[in-house]
């Protein structure tokens, strides 16, 4: 296989709104300049956690456009193109490649969409035309696919798809995905440390938006084979991993972001902010983050 294009830490960025729930491009490169700053070295645009879905065509398009004219190279750019229309995804990625984009991640056909393999391979594999890497997206709890160690096999035989995100939380069915060999990024933040161990090639993380110093220094120790280190490190940010995961991720993330100096904003409607309830546990969860993380 040849080496992997987005090994390391791919951050999940948040795309910032102003108090009009308009993008607020002038706090974007504010929040680009300081994840170069702390060590990022590759950028997701309009994920999930970049609120993806609530986002028009024309806007996720202009975000990346924009997006990687702020990072000017000095780091990957990876564009999310999903949408329910396979010519919408195609198109999609085609101008994220023109705006400059390294690669595409992808989810599989949603909301009633097939879920035999045969589409599957067709669906990525009409995408792959399109002329950039494509990371596929595994999130069977949310679209209701899953990919299998046998798919994925049949996936990466696709010229131009390099790999798959897991963010189904098992880490028992992600190490099944490792095992293959192919290039799998984790996409569930509780379980980084444990996939780094297993052997993931990378991962694609929104929770590294609060606390991407400590993120960064846990992928580096990994990568040296510190395991020590990454428990240390690790044992700084895990409470607050586990917490967002439990529910209300991407309110939380914001939040998060908020307190330790990467403020996006609010999240945009239909979502709300964080409800203050919830606050004290998440003030508590990242206790140290807070003065290590805070510009």
């Amino acid at each position: 296989m040849p080496e992997f294009q987005f090994s390391g830490l791919n951050l999940a960025i948040t795309t910032p709104f102003d108090d009009r729930g308009r993008i607020d491009y002038g706090r974007l490169e504010q929040n680009v300049e300081r994840y170069l700053d702390a060590g990022i070295r590759s950028f997701l645009f309009s994920s999930g956690t970049g609120m993806h879905v609530y986002l028009s065509k024309d806007e996720a398009e202009e975000l990346v456009k924009r997006g990687a004219a702020m990072v000017a190279g000095r780091a990957k750019v990876i564009a999310q193109t999903s949408a329910l229309l396979s010519n919408d995804v195609v198109e999609r990625t085609k101008r994220a490649r023109d705006a400059g984009a390294d690669g595409v991640m992808v989810l599989p056909p949603f909301f009633e969409g097939p879920i035999d393999d045969e589409s599957i391979l067709d669906f990525y594999a009409e995408v792959c035309g399109a002329g950039l890497p494509v990371i596929g997206y595994n999130v069977p709890q949310a679209v209701g696919v899953a990919i299998t160690p046998e798919l994925l096999n049949r996936l990466s035989a696709i010229d131009g798809f390099c790999g798959v995100k897991d963010s189904s939380g098992d880490l028992a069915k992600q190490s099944s995905l490792i095992r293959t060999g192919k290039g799998v990024i984790n996409g569930a933040d509780p379980l980084v440390p444990y996939a780094l161990f297993a052997g993931c090639y990378g991962l694609i993380w929104g929770g590294a938006n609060f606390a991407p110093r400590t993120c960064v220094a846990v992928v580096d120790a990994a990568s040296r084979g510190a395991w020590a280190e990454v428990r240390q490190l690790w044992s700084t940010v895990e409470a607050a991993m586990n917490l967002i995961w439990e529910g209300e991720y991407v309110q939380s993330v914001y939040a998060a972001a908020e307190l330790t100096g990467y403020g996006a904003g609010s999240p945009r409607k239909p979502l709300r902010a964080l409800s203050s309830a919830r606050l004290p546990a998440l003030r508590e969860a990242l206790c140290d983050l807070i003065s290590r993380e805070k510009l």
